[in-house]
């Protein structure tokens, strides 16, 4: 699909385990490609809602009797589908992350590649934009997003860098941003660090690890018995919140044990996690981070 490659599609949609007349739910719509893959296997009963606060995904509306596509962030999935009278699902998709279209949109400023706005707002009505955050944050918050989100060990660094060049001019591009960090950037490692430090302002942006650990937190009561949750993630920090409330229910710490030493989990992981194969990363190279985990209701 030119929109957006689907990562892992026969086995995200695998782990669905779908039945004919299911209720499912693709947080993540983007190009559909998930979606219909989907909707090829339920029967004319069965229902898929999907979820994308992106304007653009709207051209991609899949006409089908079936399918219902809401424009709305996939942290509201809980009270988005009660609108439509619907209290539990058995089987919830998410592909995270970014789009292969938003990344190729060069307008929209989320690759490292474009001379464009740093923009990086998936909803294009949000207030926050990589452009504020650069020239807006403290150079102490400006630090804790690029060392928190990007895993960067000289954040201090680069965002006193930053503070100190916007005083003489606003920072508004990503070739502009490039160019006061260069010194920071050594040819072998230049994508690399980019890419890090991109990252970290899209997640502040987007504030997708908050959205995040809100949908998994809304799963257990969404889930019938023997319902599915399968989540593609494609960075570490997205990965250990999924691994971890799969097997723990919570984000940090460890869950109280009762009387007699037991846990009351919520889910449960199904089977081992899950990557791409070298075939499909040879085709698709953004599938080279991805991993899949799945779980059902304990």
């Amino acid at each position: 699909m030119s929109y957006h490659n689907p990562v892992l599609l026969k086995e995200s949609v695998d782990a669905l385990n779908i039945k004919e007349d299911g209720v499912y739910v693709d947080v993540t719509f983007g190009g559909g490609g998930h979606s219909r893959e989907i909707l090829s296997r339920l029967g004319e009963k069965g229902k898929l809602f999907a979820f994308d606060q992106d304007p653009d995904a709207q051209q991609n509306k899949i006409d089908d009797s079936r399918f219902v596509l809401i424009g709305e962030n996939f942290r509201f999935i809980s009270r988005f589908l009660r609108f439509y009278g619907v209290k539990k699902v058995d089987g919830v998709l998410a592909d995270l992350g970014v789009s292969s279209h938003q990344f190729d949109e060069a307008e929209r400023g989320f690759s490292t590649r474009f001379d464009a706005d740093l923009d990086m707002r998936m909803d294009q009505k949000s207030n926050l934009s990589g452009k504020k955050i650069i020239n807006t944050y403290s150079e102490e918050n400006l630090a804790d997003v690029l060392f928190l989100y990007g895993e960067l060990r000289n954040a201090r660094t680069l965002a006193k860098t930053i503070v100190e060049a916007r005083v003489d001019r606003e920072i508004k591009t990503s070739f502009e941003l490039k160019e006061v960090l260069q010194k920071f950037l050594p040819k072998a490692k230049e994508h690399k660090i980019l890419a890090q430090i991109f990252q970290a302002i899209r997640i502040e942006v987007n504030q997708e690890l908050e959205v995040l650990k809100e949908f998994l937190e809304q799963m257990p009561g969404l889930l019938n018995e023997e319902g599915r949750l399968s989540v593609i993630s494609y960075h570490s920090l997205e990965d250990r919140l999924v691994k971890r409330f799969i097997r723990t229910g919570l984000f940090s710490g460890e869950p109280e044990k009762d009387f007699y030493g037991n846990t009351s989990e919520p889910l449960k992981k199904v089977g081992k996690m899950i990557i791409p194969t070298k075939a499909e990363i040879k085709e698709n190279n953004r599938a080279r981070s991805a991993k899949l985990r799945i779980a059902t209701l304990k």
